[in-house]
């Protein structure tokens, strides 16, 4: 964000206008429809996808994901990076992978880490989003 925007804290009753700070973080999210249900039910191959994804953004790790198959059906994933994340959200029975990468703006490009999703996932429709934070 522009170090020129403003913005309001609110406390109580009064109101208080500060100054944005420059530190920015990226977050993108991205669907993946029309998945294979084996690969989003395959724990391992959620875990490398984190790892690969991390990487090729340059974003640095703090320990190894942890990846958990859900008590339906699915696999839910993190990846606790430095000043970062990156989640995933799977729902075979829909044929759905939910990918959410927040970094900070000034480490890597996090769109790398959508690509690398991207082109390991056999999925015909993906959609994404960005939003800036911070």
């Amino acid at each position: 964000m522009p170090s020129s925007v403003a913005y309001r804290r609110h406390s109580g009753e009064s109101c208080q206008v500060v100054a944005a700070t420059s530190f920015a973080l990226t977050h993108i999210f991205a669907d993946f429809g029309d998945v294979p249900a084996a690969q989003l039910r395959d724990a391992a191959f959620v875990t490398g996808l984190l790892i690969a994804a991390a990487s090729a953004a340059g974003l640095t790790a703090h320990g190894a994901p942890v990846v958990r198959p859900l008590p339906q059906d699915g696999v839910l994933g993190l990846y606790a990076l430095e000043g970062s994340h990156i989640a995933v959200h799977t729902f075979p029975e829909r044929g759905l992978l939910l990918l959410d990468v927040l970094a900070p703006s000034s480490s890597g490009d996090a769109h790398k880490a959508v690509d690398v999703f991207a082109r390991r996932i056999d999925a015909r429709l993906v959609r994404t989003g960005q939003q800036t934070r911070g």
